[in-house]
């Protein structure tokens, strides 16, 4: 197991934004009797409602959001561009059709919650808000046509960050 150290979410050095969107991450919840994980480019770090909190987003047809919804916690898991292959896979293929998560990178448990052993920085979340996002409320009407023409709309998971892990 790699060796990680715990850190204020304030002190992660690499750029969040450039992690988030560029570089991708995993969204994983379940625990080791079931769980899953998907790849992800959209989310935030932020701070609201007087916690540090992370939000990520999975449309309701793909198989995470099922242990998303069925759990209490979910970790983000970032890697280098040395794992943008499985990442990829992670992105394409549904855990309902192949064990994801023995494909090609190493699962691990902290407290009962899925993350990679091949990540550099981790952040364990405890759900406290999720709400689907309504055609309705889009502001700029062009969003829900180009990001949502089949009305697939994104569930907004918000996690209080409970711990962050930096790979030593």
């Amino acid at each position: 197991m790699k060796k990680y150290k715990k850190i204020l979410v304030e002190e992660v050095k690499e750029n969040l934004v450039k992690l988030i969107s560029k570089d991708w991450f995993l969204i994983s919840a379940g625990s080791e009797n079931k769980g899953n994980s998907m790849t992800a480019s959209w989310g935030f770090i932020g701070h609201m409602w007087y916690k540090d909190v992370a939000m990520c987003v999975v449309r309701p047809q793909r198989y995470t959001h099922e242990f998303l919804e069925e759990n209490d916690t979910f970790a983000l898991s970032f890697f280098g561009p040395e794992y943008k292959k499985e990442l990829g896979l992670f992105g394409t293929k549904s855990g309902r059709e192949i064990d994801k998560i023995h494909g090609g990178l190493t699962a691990a448990y902290h407290n009962e919650t899925l993350y990679y052993e091949e990540a550099k920085l981790v952040l364990f979340c405890k759900k406290v808000y999720k709400a689907p996002f309504l055609k309705e409320s889009f502001m700029d009407t062009e969003i829900p046509n180009k990001c949502y023409p089949e009305n697939d709309f994104h569930t907004m998971f918000y996690g209080e960050i409970l711990e962050v892990w930096e790979r030593e």
